[in-house]
């Protein structure tokens, strides 16, 4: 008899265990444990396998890579060019973020010049529609159905009359043949798979869009995003400012790139100069520093901005918008410590415009320039942008792309810009120098 082995995955956190209990030894969750069998024998693989046929690794490297484009340049960008013929395209992003916008766009770009389908398990056809009339894409060859069946969703991508198909979303549609209900790791797992196998066997290029969890990583199981070729994440405050599509994984290009949009009553909209636009409400005082941060290879200005008030209480607070809080609670720490700056009994308040989020280390120095400018009442001069990591001792240590950050702050006007020394080959005349946060505070403000 063929030997079967039983085991229990926890739907929460995917672990898996031998024996069954009603809270999951792992993550301490009740009732999420499901029993899933696998059959050890390989007796049915031996009857039905075939012999492989491996390829020469010049012979694979001949093989030219298609890609279908979008027509829209920042999509494009962060894809490494295009979207490939038979790979699997995982969006993610918050509710309400703008997922089905975004791709609705592409899906119409798309229609132009390839057989598109866009599959929608969450909403009806009408309400499809009426996003397409808001969007003003009522003219178009784009196919659309509203089906949750995974097993139909396969059937349909093995005819190959499709280039492209769009799956919304992935933790909405079941198959058949698992019994657990939509959302759970099994039935996303089995969905992916089948999906996968069909699209890789006609050609087909897929993008599934996935939920993610409340603290912003995507649900389900890890093996979702091991599964697929591509992983983006559209991130961004979804109530207003500006939406940044990055790509966390990609088996057909750079992870460096970063598109940017703006959500407007027609859809997302490219910004094509960004730094400009984040700086153009903005007004001089003091706690306002121009930070020269990099979104992937691009070079964006963006405003910090610093509020510093005597605490009321006996315990300060410190709040930051689109600024880690462990890292300013670290940079506070480096201010009193190695200067002569005195902010336990103050309040700090740290605000990144424009709705960004922030979490290269070259913030540090604007940071900490910010908190120092508020806290005295002193303005930094306003022709001057600032970058450069702080360590622990107060040094500023270097950054990857000052020239680049120097080229963008000289197009929009800026003369200069405080950051690291330079390194021995880099002649850099607009970057004044600094070597510790002490030295930057005492000699640019005033």
């Amino acid at each position: 008899m063929a030997k079967t082995s039983n085991k229990y995955v926890c739907t929460n956190c995917g672990e898996s265990t031998a024996t069954w209990s009603g809270r999951c030894p792992f993550c301490q969750e009740w009732n999420t444990l499901e029993i899933q069998i696998n059959d050890l024998s390989t007796a049915n693989f031996v009857k039905s396998s075939n012999k492989l046929k491996p390829l020469k690794i010049d012979q694979a490297m001949k093989s030219k890579e298609q890609r279908i484009k979008s027509h829209i340049n920042e999509v494009d960008d962060v894809l490494g060019g295009g979207i490939v013929r038979g790979s699997i395209n995982l969006l993610a992003g918050q509710p309400g973020i703008g997922k089905s916008t975004l791709l609705l766009q592409i899906a119409y770009n798309l229609s132009k010049h390839s057989r598109v389908l866009y599959i929608s398990a969450e909403e009806s056809l009408h309400q499809v529609g009426l996003r397409a009339k808001r969007l003003e894409h009522s003219k178009s060859n784009l196919m659309l159905v509203s089906a949750n069946s995974a097993d139909d969703i396969t059937s349909t991508i093995l005819t190959g009359n499709f280039d492209v198909v769009i799956v919304d979303s992935i933790q909405a549609i079941t198959s058949s043949q698992v019994s657990s209900g939509s959302g759970s790791v099994s039935q996303i797992t089995f969905c992916s798979q089948i999906i996968t196998t069909a699209a890789k066997q006609t050609d087909t290029a897929v993008i599934i869009v996935g939920h993610v969890t409340k603290e912003g990583s995507i649900a389900g199981p890890k093996i979702l995003e091991h599964a697929v070729d591509v992983v983006m994440q559209l991130e961004g405050d979804r109530y207003g400012g500006f939406k940044l599509l990055r790509a966390n994984k990609n088996r057909y290009g750079s992870t460096n790139e970063a598109g940017i949009f703006e959500m407007t009553s027609s859809g997302l909209k490219p910004i094509v100069n960004p730094s400009k636009v984040l700086l153009s409400e903005r007004q001089i005082s003091d706690g306002s520093i121009i930070l020269a941060t990099m979104e992937g290879t691009r070079c964006l200005l963006v405003e910090v901005q610093a509020l510093v008030n005597p605490s009321t209480y006996g315990y300060p607070k410190r709040t930051s918008s689109g600024f880690d809080i462990n890292r300013l609670n670290l940079l506070i720490a480096v201010l009193e410590k190695r200067t002569k700056l005195k902010l336990a009994d103050q309040d700090i308040y740290i605000n990144i415009v424009g709705g960004m989020q922030i979490k290269e280390p070259a913030a540090d120095l604007a940071i900490c320039l910010a908190i120092g400018s508020a806290a005295k009442g002193m303005k930094l001069s306003e022709d001057l942008v600032t970058f450069g990591e702080v360590g622990l001792s107060g040094e500023v240590r270097h950054v990857p792309y000052i020239e680049k950050r120097l080229a963008e702050s000289k197009k929009l006007g800026f003369k200069g810009a405080i950051g690291p020394n330079a390194k021995a080959n880099e002649k850099l005349n607009s970057l004044c120098s600094v070597s510790d946060v002490r030295s930057a505070l005492n000699k640019f403000l005033s």
